[in-house]
């Protein structure tokens, strides 16, 4: 199978190297120290629309929308490298309005939304003016199976009534956040998967609580942020549903398949830069007479890392190639799939890294702990591991019985 880049992606490709090596790498650092020195966390660091507006006059926004009117028209599996690319940083997928949830989100509002709700929360998204989260995941019941969410959504007249407590909500700390997306129950007599509806949810609107941010290992990922938030009384508009009651499980897999392989693509691109600074401290460090690259179990965590990366690639360039041609529902084992390979590729390649970096490893001198507990939370995210094996089991106990058997038992 043919994965070589089209011209169009190739010259994004090398406009978007340049853009990473002159605007990118050098203010990650002017973020961070931003980011320590202000008085409220949860406001984007200053630096952030200067970039914001680097990328734009580059052309380097909206890459992931395949809307040639909205987003730069390019193919799950053209979008691909260039995903790759900006998962190198932390702050590249923001500053090219590239960057989750937003990107779920307004795949929704494109294929879901009417008109006015396009117009109220859509365009604000894909000018960079505001940011939104999604609320699926609750503490009180095992959300990786979703038929258990039971955030009640009660019609009321011309308004739906909100009832419920989410967690996880990355996104919603944000002082830029205008909008929750919400997952919940409508009609719990319905057939299983037709009880649940989603629903924009203005962030300001009387009764939503932020309750506290989450940390992940520690960090709390300002100014983006993971919540708790409870939803009391919380009165929304009814032409604030989305599709319609009973749409919700439909509009998530919509969502989540493209959302799936933008993670996997921005873990390969994490990889790739672990993997770099690996090699980089192997060469610059003398241990036991010798540098570290020429130690034989050194060299061996380098071709193994270069190994599993290439793998991952070839894995979700193939599952990008499927998104495209036979379309998601048919694409869903490949999906599947690379969302159990890529994160667990990137935890050993940034873990191998850390290693080699002994004590600088674990601090934050180098960027790799918090690599490494990003890639943590992405055997998490979207679909625990467990979920998507069973997904792939399932679809392959399906398939024909053509293989080895065993001989009859004889008379």
């Amino acid at each position: 199978m043919d994965f070589s880049y089209s011209a169009r992606t190739e010259a994004l490709r090398q406009r978007l190297l340049v853009f990473m090596d002159e605007v990118i790498y050098p203010n990650e650092r002017v973020y961070t120290e931003q980011l320590d020195a202000a008085t409220n966390r949860w406001e984007s660091p200053p630096i952030m629309e200067e970039l914001k507006r680097a990328a734009r006059a580059a052309g380097l926004w909206n890459l992931f929308l395949p809307d040639s009117e909205l987003g730069a028209g390019l193919t799950t599996l053209e979008y691909a490298p260039l995903c790759e690319i900006l998962g190198r940083s932390p702050i590249a997928p923001e500053a090219c309005n590239c960057s989750a949830p937003d990107t779920g989100n307004m795949e929704v509002l494109v294929r879901y939304g009417t008109k006015s709700q396009k117009r109220q929360w859509l365009t604000p998204l894909l000018e960079g003016t505001t940011r939104s989260a999604y609320t699926m995941t609750e503490p009180e019941v095992a959300s990786s199976d979703a038929t258990n969410i039971c955030a009640r959504i009660e019609r009321d007249g011309d308004h739906y009534v909100i009832n419920g407590r989410k967690w996880w909500a990355s996104g919603a700390g944000d002082t830029r956040c205008t909008m929750l997306i919400l997952m919940g129950k409508t009609d719990p007599e319905a057939p299983k998967h037709q009880q649940q509806s989603m629903i924009l949810v203005p962030i300001d609107t009387p009764g939503v609580t932020l309750v506290r941010p989450l940390t992940v290992f520690g960090y709390d990922h300002a100014p983006h942020g993971h919540f708790e938030i409870t939803f009391e009384n919380v009165r929304v508009p009814a032409q604030n549903l989305l599709l319609g009651e009973g749409r919700g499980f439909e509009i998530a897999q919509g969502r989540l398949g493209p959302g799936r392989i933008h993670h996997c693509m921005r873990l390969i691109g994490l990889a790739e830069r672990s993997l770099e600074a690996m090699c980089a401290r192997a060469k610059s460090r003398i241990a036991f007479g010798r540098p570290l690259a020429d130690q034989g179990v050194v060299m061996e965590a380098i071709a193994n890392s270069r190994i599993e990366i290439e793998q991952t690639r070839l894995l979700t360039l193939n599952a990008a190639h499927m998104m495209d041609t036979v379309g998601n529902k048919v694409a869903r084992a490949e999906i599947a799939m690379i969302k159990v390979v890529a994160p667990s590729m990137a935890l050993g390649v940034i873990d191998r890294a850390i290693q080699l970096h002994g004590g600088a490893g674990i601090c934050e001198d180098f960027g790799l702990s918090a690599a490494w507990a990003h890639a943590r939370t992405l055997r998490l995210a979207d679909g625990p591991d467990e979920v998507h094996r069973r997904a792939v089991a399932r679809l392959e106990l399906k398939k024909g019985e053509n293989g080895w058997r065993s001989p009859p038992a004889s008379s």
